[in-house]
């Protein structure tokens, strides 16, 4: 496939940088590397075709410092910049700021992402939309007292969120009154402090929930369709763990019927990419719309296991404005499981553990993936997330997907100086009976690290 761009920018780092430069490989397409002081040796710089320094190791000197990108793009030549996800990838100003300095930008344009970005504007769309929602506040609550009238009337549990909040970050769930005045202020001081934006929402919290997302592409040819859904719901403080595909445990009518009201929310915005449709699933089988990730997702390679669709290589046809090389009816064939290997100690809540690696084994055989930066040697920085590898399997069932995923983990050996992962951690949520019975929710992590489970 020949595509226009010729040379792209990766505006991102770590293991995501690695994965859209083997697409753009294959495709022909060039690739420039950015990166820190901290990721002078990353196999980021080494696989790039040109490489620049664009600040020193805190993010908000290099990969969200949008003036040294956009020079490191004029100065190699790029014609278009992928943000990957993450740092800038839902920022509208940066993709305001690419498209007016001549750049393809490889994500949702700017109005989209402006309108789905803010979390109340996004629900209020996908009401008008038609999608189910939880009840709570249809737009940002201005005051305390107005939430805590609101969270009376709706009755608790609730959840307060970020109006601009995304990546599991800035929510923070009340289950009494006499706790929300607290919540409300810290949620809210936390939603400054990460996202510049105080503005909090707020809707009912579900109990024995489970989070299920579609995949959603959308070109500029008026072709929207979704590739299945995918389930999320082995979290920790509301951070993914585990993914698979298909969401285990439904039944066809409900998948499609959370898949078509996701086609029809990303429609009704104006959606074009690929971009992500998040719902809450009530243990009745009732479903609710979350919101819509405007870019790829971590979990994105559970998808593309179970489809054969290469999904960045979508995002760039669909960048240059060319349309969709797959249809509606592309449904999923097997199963395909996903576990995140991140530096961080379970055992002292998840505390991130960086350091220098000494030993970085990772698995391979049939039908395994591994989409990482890391080698022997590599010193993880402390500067960013704690994501080291995620290695992914597909089978034709899920129970043979399982077997070869804890075959996958088991032969997995990563040690360094300081640093622990949530490798032997995976082993067990893998082994619980209500993941391998498909009757998880959101709630079974934190159920296997609270402190009685830990020492049991």
């Amino acid at each position: 496939m020949t595509l226009p761009i010729r040379k792209v920018l990766i505006a991102n780092r770590g293991e995501i940088a690695v994965r859209i430069q083997r697409t753009c490989a294959e495709l022909g397409i060039a690739t420039v590397a950015v990166y820190s002081a901290a990721d002078k040796n990353s196999a980021v710089v080494r696989l790039a075709d040109e490489a620049i320094q664009i600040g020193p190791g805190p993010a908000k000197r290099s990969y969200l410092y949008i003036p040294a990108i956009i020079e490191a793009a004029r100065a190699t030549g790029a014609d278009a910049i992928h943000p990957g996800y993450g740092f800038l990838s839902e920022n509208p100003d940066f993709a305001e700021v690419c498209e007016a300095e001549g750049f393809i930008f490889v994500g949702a344009p700017p109005e989209v992402l402006a309108r789905l970005g803010d979390k109340s504007t996004a629900r209020a769309l996908m009401s008008d939309a038609g999608l189910p929602l939880l009840p709570g506040s249809r737009d940002a609550v201005e005051t305390a007292d107005e939430a805590r009238n609101l969270a009376g009337d709706i009755g608790y549990p609730v959840i307060l969120k970020a109006v601009a909040g995304g990546g599991g970050r800035g929510m923070r769930v009340v289950r009494d009154p006499s706790d929300f005045a607290a919540a409300w202020q810290q949620t809210r001081a936390n939603a400054t402090a990460v996202f510049g934006d105080g503005r909090l929402y707020l809707e009912r919290y579900l109990e024995g929930a489970r989070h299920v997302e579609a995949q959603i592409l959308a070109d500029t040819h008026g072709n929207v369709i979704h590739l299945g859904l995918r389930d999320c719901s082995l979290q920790r403080r509301h951070q993914k763990l585990v993914e698979e595909s298909p969401a285990p445990g439904l039944s066809h009518e409900l998948a499609e019927r959370i898949g078509e009201a996701a086609v029809r929310g990303a429609a009704a915005a104006g959606y074009v990419g690929a971009g992500t449709a998040e719902f809450l699933l009530a243990p009745d089988g009732e479903f609710y719309f979350m919101e819509v990730n405007c870019r790829l997702q971590v979990e994105h390679p559970v998808t593309e296991m179970v489809t054969g669709v290469d999904l960045v290589a979508e995002q760039l046809r669909i960048a240059s404005g060319l349309p969709l090389t797959v249809d509606a009816g592309t449904r999923p064939n097997g199963v395909a499981i996903e576990c995140r290997l991140n530096a961080e100690d379970p055992e002292r809540e998840f505390a991130p553990a960086p350091g220098t690696l000494t030993e970085c084994v990772l698995p391979g055989g049939q039908f395994v993936r591994v989409d990482t930066h890391i080698t022997t040697g590599y010193a993880i920085p402390p500067h960013y997330d704690s994501l080291l590898a995620k290695v992914v399997v597909w089978a034709p069932d899920r129970p043979t997907a399982i077997a070869r995923m804890r075959r996958a983990l088991a032969e997995t050996r990563i040690h360094g100086a300081g640093v622990a992962t949530t490798t032997d951690f995976l082993h067990d949520v893998l082994d619980h009976p209500r993941f391998r019975s498909a009757t998880h929710d959101t709630a079974l992590i934190g159920s296997l690290t609270e402190p009685a489970a830990v020492s049991a």
